[in-house]
């Protein structure tokens, strides 16, 4: 799990006017939105003595500890600290980690890291969600797996034919075959657009309106952006697409929540959205199942575990940018994390730690970053 990229925390209806905790990256962080509607993400832990701030209540725009009213804003600092005398300095160590947060897609993101803001990673762009020729529905699922295990699988063509039936063929054709795939490069992450030969779609009302009704090639293609997010383009003809965005949080490394932004420019009325969601879930478990009985559950941290094929080519892109993101120091060090676990509370490091040293939890155990590291990736 990497630190330093903005991850889903809740959709935002989930997030009121009450506390609610989230937990992401094997930590726990509390969500509320403050009198002007403003949603604030902190750390769960309270500085004190560990109260759980998700427990407590809610006090004008800021959160109170329910153990001993210790009192937190947005920005993490304490304001209020009942048992000190009023003329007293609260500590300037009291507070606690806060992190940044955009609300998009109608999901709330929070930036996990400590990355000021000019360095950060943008929050995957979706130009199709404002467009009024495209029409969105949504898809929560949480699949007991390594999300980057996931993320491998939205990038790997040559599994659509077959573990989706409604994708491919069962590979009952000899002829089957993935084209060479052209890696498309962008900043923060890669993909690819190749012709596929495929059925057409298997719902009769989306296939009347999809245009085709026969077998035929088709583009389609995936990519990721960043750690944590995949992109995935299907256009059965010319003029019907369909365009889904992956967004995946870690709620720890072996359990996954991915948010499936479903769009289409087609069969656009809301009435519609039912269907398109009946079609993921279905194309979803048929993942699932899949990716759920792999072994090891954890991505191999080397690729000469496993015989990696030219269809392999942006699942090895993939691995060889998430090295460039350890080699930054971005990576959790899980093994120890998980070792400390009962006898010290961790926090992600926010933004706020490049400006103060002076912090009463300690920042989640990280890999150590190796400038060599991206290199040695690429030559494995």
């Amino acid at each position: 799990m990497y630190i330093n990229f903005w991850y889903v925390a809740a959709e935002s209806s989930e997030v009121t006017y009450k506390p609610v905790k989230s937990k992401m990256l094997g930590q726990e962080f509390v969500l509320w939105r403050d009198k002007a509607g403003k949603v604030n993400c902190i750390s769960n832990t309270c500085t004190h003595r560990g109260g759980a701030m998700a427990e407590g209540r809610i006090q004008g725009d800021c959160i109170e500890c329910p153990y001993h009213g210790w009192t937190f804003n947005g920005e993490g600092t304490c304001v209020r600290l009942p048992s000190l005398a009023s003329d007293k300095k609260i500590p300037a160590r009291a507070h606690i980690d806060a992190y940044p947060v955009e609300e998009k897609y109608g999901l709330v993101f929070a930036f996990l890291g400590d990355l000021p803001e000019n360095e950060r990673p943008p929050i995957i762009d979706i130009p199709e969600y404002d467009d009024e020729n495209w029409t969105c529905a949504m898809l929560k699922v949480d699949w007991k797996i390594d999300y980057k295990r996931s993320l491998e699988n939205t990038m790997d063509p040559a599994h659509n034919e077959f573990t989706h039936p409604t994708h491919g063929f069962l590979g009952v054709k000899d002829e089957y075959t993935v084209a060479d795939i052209k890696l498309i490069e962008k900043e923060w992450g890669t993909g690819f657009m190749n012709p596929m030969y495929t059925p057409p779609l298997a719902n009769e009302e989306m296939r009347a309106a999809s245009g085709r009704t026969e077998d035929a090639w088709s583009e389609a293609g995936a990519g990721n952006h960043g750690v944590n997010c995949t992109w995935t383009f299907i256009h059965p003809t010319e003029k019907a697409s369909m365009h889904n965005y992956m967004l995946h949080t870690p709620i720890h490394e072996k359990l996954d929540r991915i948010y499936v932004l479903m769009l289409r420019n087609f069969l656009t009325e809301e009435r519609h959205n039912q269907t398109f969601i009946d079609r993921g879930v279905f194309i979803a478990e048929q993942d699932r199942v899949v990716l759920e009985a792999i072994n090891p559950t954890l991505t191999p941290r080397v690729n000469t575990k496993e015989v990696l094929v030219p269809a392999d080519k942006a699942v090895a892109r993939y691995r060889e940018l998430y090295k460039d993101w350890q080699a930054k120091g971005w990576r959790i060090d899980v093994k120890k994390m998980h070792r400390d676990e009962d006898e010290i509370a961790y926090a992600i490091p926010s933004p706020g730690r490049r400006h103060s040293k002076n912090w009463a939890l300690d920042t989640v155990p990280l890999i150590p970053g190796d400038a060599g590291a991206g290199m040695k990736a690429a030559a494995e």
